[in-house]
């Protein structure tokens, strides 16, 4: 059964390969975020780089974390270099990027799709999932309600 709306971030922990660097839990921290699933064969994938690379410019300087995770959808999307030219090259990632040849975090997110997007809210519950290439209106309208929601309260005590 896929994530539902308001289901914790699965754990992004467990993956052999990061480009540009492995996400830590304290950078991500009372942060949105914006979990990006993608697979080199995926020519939509490709077509909407640009769009996804516009969110990261708009919306990090605002504190919204991004993460890509790519997918491969076959064993010939599982040479290391290849995916590591492609995320740096077309596909312009600047993120952390997990390269998740076991699938590991696709299971654990339970993605069946690519390009697939994951909305966070600041305490990392799911609020907003897209695949395909429509309606990145509705992802951006995601993104900016989960800015504009306050942070939760710290526990007592904390």
């Amino acid at each position: 059964m896929a994530l539902r709306m308001r289901s914790p971030l699965p754990a992004l922990s467990g993956v052999a390969t990061w480009i540009n660097a492995e996400p830590m839990q304290a950078e991500l921290a009372d942060a949105p975020l914006v979990v990006h699933f993608w697979s080199i064969s995926c020519y939509i994938c490709h077509d909407v780089a640009e769009q996804v690379a516009a969110w990261r410019e708009r919306f990090e300087p605002l504190g919204v974390k991004f993460v890509a995770i790519h997918q491969p959808r076959g064993p010939e999307e599982l040479d290391l270099a290849k995916v590591t030219a492609d995320a740096l090259g077309p596909m312009g990632l600047t993120q952390p990027c997990a390269v998740d040849n076991e699938h590991t975090l696709v299971d654990r997110f339970e993605n069946q799709f690519v390009p697939a997007y994951y909305v966070f809210d600041r305490n990392h519950q799911l609020r907003h999932f897209q695949a395909g290439d429509k309606g990145y209106d509705r992802i951006v309208g995601a993104i900016e309600r989960v800015l504009a929601e306050e942070p939760a309260p710290a526990p007592a005590g904390a």
